[in-house]
């Protein structure tokens, strides 16, 4: 929960012990009235001669004892509500305190994310001029950025997984999408090629003999280098691969793909590159990104895919399914295009009229 939501729970806690101790006041109070009242029923039966009235005044001075110690019974019960009210007041101070710190980390993370994309529009805009520069490179970028007109054949998604050490949950992710796609609304018009423990063998593979439109890799990487596993059956440190062999390795075909995600951290310092030489569109992470918070994106971006959304929408929806589980990721997702690409008209999953 946000850090106002666990104040809002505080002030409920802090008004439930105040009047707690309020009510434990009023029993104290009561209780000493009614041992007053006592100690005078016997005092006035001492005066008293009669009989009759000595018996009275006894019998109220029980009856006045015995509600004190009810009155006091209710100041006991209401002064331990009150102590527990003041303890889970103090635990939510320190709920409080740490959301706090989550929410200065995001809020940083957020601020290096828009530097980062300041960045990013001011090297577009570079290239741009530089492109302009040059009417034959121009008109090579615009041969290589024409997108594959659409065609009456399902959308095919290459998904390479690899986690040679075993630490992250690549087939918990490679799962969670296939059940996404099958649960949505155009699930037919989607084809799947899902490589766990996936080798640079399979990534070539996968290119040139699937021809996919989406290139989507979950695993590690890192500013400049991603890393695929070797033909071992053992735990091993796996193969790094440098950005830009695995841009040439995906370009490597007749058919380049129109999207390329990278699920996986810091991967966003290579999307650029990437929809310059490879794809109008693609996805990274801005920073590190927790295993779950990088699944939780990539099956709601595939379902919002595959129920027909365009890509930019479908990054929105994926970063909105962090934001509502309470996942810290949120600001993580980065989508990239290029400069003649659109991301808000660009459907991967058009159904027929």
């Amino acid at each position: 929960m946000s850090s106002s939501q666990y104040r809002g729970q505080l002030d409920r806690k802090r008004k439930q012990r105040i009047e707690a101790e309020k009510k434990a006041g009023e029993y104290r109070s009561k209780e000493t009235q009614k041992r007053t009242e006592a100690a005078r029923a016997r005092a006035a039966a001492a005066r008293t001669k009669s009989i009759s009235m000595v018996q009275s005044k006894l019998r109220e001075a029980e009856r006045r004892e015995s509600e004190a110690a009810a009155a006091g019974k209710e100041a006991g019960r209401w002064h331990d509500k009150a102590s527990r009210y003041a303890r889970e007041e103090l635990a939510l101070q320190g709920q409080i305190a740490r959301a706090e710190k989550s929410e200065a980390d995001a809020a940083e993370r957020r601020r290096r994310r828009e530097q980062q994309q300041a960045e990013r529009r001011a090297a577009a805009d570079r290239a741009g001029l530089e492109r302009r520069m040059s009417e034959t490179e121009l008109a090579v970028a615009a041969t290589a950025r024409q997108m594959r007109p659409p065609k009456p054949e399902r959308l095919r998604v290459l998904i390479l997984g690899a986690a040679s050490e075993g630490d992250l949950r690549v087939g918990r992710e490679q799962k969670r999408i296939r059940a996404a796609v099958e649960s949505a609304l155009h699930r037919d018009l989607v084809e799947l090629d899902v490589r766990p423990a996936a080798t640079t063998a399979d990534l070539l593979d996968g290119i040139t003999r699937f021809r996919p439109h989406v290139v989507h890799f979950s695993g590690h990487s890192h500013h400049n280098l991603i890393v695929f596993e070797d033909e071992r059956d053992e735990h091993h440190e796996g193969v790094i691969v440098t950005a830009n062999a695995f841009a040439a390795a995906v370009r490597a075909t007749d058919d380049p793909p129109l999207l390329v995600v990278l699920n996986s951290c810091h991967s966003a310092s290579q999307i650029d590159d990437l929809v310059a030489r490879v794809a109008p569109f693609a996805i990274g992470m801005a920073d590190e990104i927790d295993d779950g918070d990088a699944i939780t994106y990539a099956a709601q971006f595939y379902a919002a895919v595959a129920n027909g959304q365009s890509i930019n929408s479908a990054h929105l929806s994926g970063q909105a399914a962090l934001e509502l589980g309470g996942l810290t990721g949120a600001d993580l997702p980065t989508l990239a295009w290029a400069d003649d690409a659109d991301p808000t008209v660009a459907f991967l999953v058009t159904p027929p009229a």
